[in-house]
């Protein structure tokens, strides 16, 4: 998880402050020190800690806080607001175009995950903003580039034009004559990266620009690379004139000192983060959401947005009124385990939860396994049998197994689990457990979907 270490030694500075009835200036300073410390090691940029620190510091001496009765959690929040203004202070969104479609130029190096997240951009605005994207195939030189794109592209069902190996500046051109023609309102254009900043590169990229005129130009980073991707922001901004960055791998980085750094030194904004590796793994970069997390503080708004984006509310209704008449099914346990998969894994959602509960579920995962096998058995029963489980006699029990290719013991251990799921609703139905099952999905009571990875603090 992206800041892992940094939110350690940050809590680790902050506590010894606690640990103080009154402060005094050199226990500001000495804690701004190890602050100092934390964010070097985090890869963030000399320059940027440097102005950090002094920053804080100044407004943390101040008599606001020496003689406030609680002066430890006024330096953490000029902390936390420090933070969000060096990310950017605010959630930076997409210039949208008035007439025409919105055209979104994506730029960086090779190895970034330029193309992939081209798509779980397009995805991400169809999906939350019920826009209707085009992906063009532009990156020309680059073995199965294109084919890499049509295959995103069918997995999120999104259209893909492209016109082979020909002039890129042209194919962008043609893209955005075929999205008008064809009702499209957005056009991602996927150009051609480099294993290094060239001026062959820049210069294509600069045609392309004054050929079509984006409304957005974002330059996809790898986090991962610390220093360098900031480096290669300035780079393609100086070049270029980008309007934002995408940064990528943001889960695989425990220091993520991109994040802190590419604001700072470049002035233009994060707009996105990946968050991982399947193509609903995108999100807005909100500065303050994620200062809030650094300091190990949690992020309920994003970890509700997800449970929102999961949640129907027509099937919470119904679920309802079956639990109010102890009537959970086989079949309403299957659409809850939907719901639950749809939220993604545990270990990004514990760094979106605040203090012990997000520590303690660092590192769980939902166990993709223990999910697709008890789904394959719902689905080999009938209607009736998912309704009904007292049915299932052995005979029925075998039929189940050798239509999901498992084994008999796998279809007991299921029934074993929904047992007690029955027993759970029982409780609730009768008020013994209010709540637990409401507008939230039920997801409380499926915790043994989820595969521990032994590494709880």
């Amino acid at each position: 998880m992206a800041f892992e270490g940094l939110t350690e030694k940050l809590n680790a500075a902050f506590k010894r402050l606690r640990g103080k009835g009154r402060l005094t200036e050199n226990d500001v300073r000495e804690a701004m020190r190890e602050v100092r410390l934390a964010l070097l090691e985090a890869d963030v940029s000399y320059k940027v800690v440097k102005e950090f620190v002094a920053a804080v510091t100044e407004r943390a001496v101040g008599s606001d806080v020496l003689d406030s009765l609680t002066p430890a959690q006024q330096v953490v929040k000029i902390v936390n607001e420090e933070l969000t203004t060096l990310m950017g202070g605010s959630n930076a969104k997409l210039s949208m175009a008035n007439n025409g479609p919105t055209v979104v130029m994506m730029v960086g190096l090779q190895g970034a995950g330029k193309t992939t997240t081209t798509a779980k951009l397009a995805g991400l605005m169809r999906k939350q903003y019920t826009k209707r994207p085009l992906l063009a195939a532009c990156d020309v030189y680059r073995p199965a580039a294109i084919e890499q794109l049509k295959v995103v592209g069918a997995q999120l069902d999104l259209p893909v034009f492209e016109q082979g190996q020909g002039d890129p500046v042209a194919i962008a051109e043609n893209a955005i004559r075929h999205a008008k023609d064809h009702g499209s309102d957005m056009v991602f254009l996927d150009t051609a990266g480099r294993l290094h900043v060239d001026e062959a590169l820049m210069d294509e990229l600069k045609r392309m620009k004054a050929a079509v005129h984006p409304h957005e130009i974002l330059l996809v980073v790898d986090a991962m690379t610390g220093q360098d991707a900031v480096n290669a922001a300035s780079a393609f901004d100086e070049a270029l004139g980008i309007d934002g960055v995408v940064l990528t791998k943001l889960d695989g980085d425990a220091r993520g000192g991109a994040a802190l750094s590419i604001r700072a030194a470049t002035g233009k904004p994060i707009k996105f983060v990946g968050t991982g590796e399947k193509l609903d793994m995108i999100e807005p970069f909100h500065p303050d959401r994620m200062a809030s997390r650094i300091l190990g503080m949690g992020d309920m708004l994003s970890l509700i947005e997800k449970a929102e984006a999961a949640y129907d509310e027509k099937q919470a209704a119904k679920l309802e009124e079956k639990l109010r008449k102890n009537r959970f099914t086989l079949q309403d346990y299957y659409d809850q385990l939907q719901q639950l998969r749809g939220m993604g894994d545990l270990s990004q959602l514990a760094g979106m939860m605040p203090g012990q509960l997000g520590r303690q579920l660092q590192g769980a995962s939902i166990d993709d396994k223990v999910l697709s096998h008890t789904e394959a058995i719902i689905l080999s029963m009938t209607p009736q049998e998912r309704e009904n489980p007292q049915i299932l006699g052995a005979s029925r029990k075998r039929r189940i197994a050798a239509g999901c290719g498992l084994e008999v013991v796998d279809v007991n251990r299921l029934l074993k689990q929904f047992e007690m799921m029955q027993q759970l609703t029982k409780q609730m139905s009768k008020g013994r457990m209010p709540g637990m099952m409401g507008r939230g999905g039920g997801m409380g009571g499926r915790m043994h979907a989820f595969g521990r990875k032994k590494r709880l603090k």
